[in-house]
């Protein structure tokens, strides 16, 4: 059983983002494309840095910025930000691809598919095009956008109702893209899983959410029907709190509790799958690094710099 283990967005080693924007309000004091396209620029050339740091540290599962493109989601802010960079996707998709690197995209909280608000959710579905057209300009071929079930607005039933009208009115090559995750507050794994089945799709298991959010559901009772959503090797979130504290136990820490790992690893491993699990930590890669050097301690076994043989 394999387990690779990914990092989100920033490589805190290199002191690199690709999230680099600009405000709307300061756009529009001038309309500054060339300001954009300098960003552009820059942030493709920071993303073509940290995938050659993850390609040369064997890191072999990664999550893309959302934040790539500034103001690319705004609908009175047009520009093209795909064939004018395409040789430079093209360059690091090549590297992602020949690497056999797994990436994905996980849109923020401005992304409800289920939302009630039309503007709200016209924005959604401009945002998935969004995150689309980047996967597709990198010729990624297993395309994952992980989404949210989204609002509680009147009620679970009529939100998850919601939410699959609106899958439903996605053009079928986003369809395709769509996983569903956990979250800490509302829709819980069974909630998650449900839709899933009902719709074909991934489930995204988030151990931290679930921990946050579980109304005394017995997680090892559905592991395997969460991992066989999957057509792919399954992939996982992984976080450590922040506190114990009420307030800050859904909070993330800046790195992951080894302990907390460990016992995660004992549940999972009579299931003899391989499993991609990204740490959602605040200290990014020197989280992952920190996580494999104390599970060597512990005398587990590494084929590689990031992939653990359980």
């Amino acid at each position: 059983m394999k387990i690779r283990l990914g990092y989100v967005s920033i490589a805190k080693t290199l002191d690199l983002t690709c999230s680099k924007t600009i405000t709307y309000t300061n756009f529009k004091k001038d309309n500054n494309f060339n300001k954009i396209d300098e960003i552009i620029v820059e942030n493709l050339n920071n993303l073509e840095k940290i995938i050659d740091y993850n390609i040369k540290n064997n890191i072999h599962f990664y999550r893309l910025t959302s934040k790539l493109i500034p103001l690319a989601t705004k609908s009175d802010v047009v520009f093209d930000y795909i064939l004018k960079y395409q040789k430079q996707y093209q360059k690091i998709g090549e590297k992602i691809n020949n690497s056999k690197m797994r990436v994905d995209l996980h849109p923020d909280q401005f992304c409800v598919l289920n939302s009630t608000k039309k503007e709200v959710l016209a924005n959604t579905f401009q945002i998935l095009e969004y995150h689309y057209k980047i996967l597709e300009a990198l010729n990624i071929k297993n395309k994952i956008i992980i989404l949210h079930i989204g609002s509680n607005v009147f009620g679970k039933e009529n939100s998850i109702k919601r939410f699959i009208n609106n899958f439903y009115k996605l053009p079928h090559y986003i369809q395709n893209c769509i996983a569903v995750e956990n979250d800490d507050k509302i829709f819980n794994i069974v909630d998650c899983l449900n839709l899933c089945q009902k719709l074909n799709i991934p489930f995204v298991l988030d151990y931290h959410h679930h921990l946050c959010n579980n109304d005394g559901i017995r997680i090892d009772n559905y592991l395997k029907d969460i991992f066989n959503t999957w057509h792919s090797i399954p992939k996982i979130h992984f976080s450590s709190p922040k506190n114990q504290t009420k307030k800050e136990i859904r909070s993330h820490h800046d790195y992951i509790n080894v302990e907390d790992f460990i016992k995660f690893l004992d549940k999972i491993k009579y299931l003899d799958i391989d499993l991609d699990i990204m740490l959602e930590a605040k200290a990014k890669d020197e989280a992952l690094f920190k996580l494999v050097r104390l599970l060597k301690y512990y005398d587990y076994k590494f084929i590689d710099e990031t992939t653990l043989l359980l």
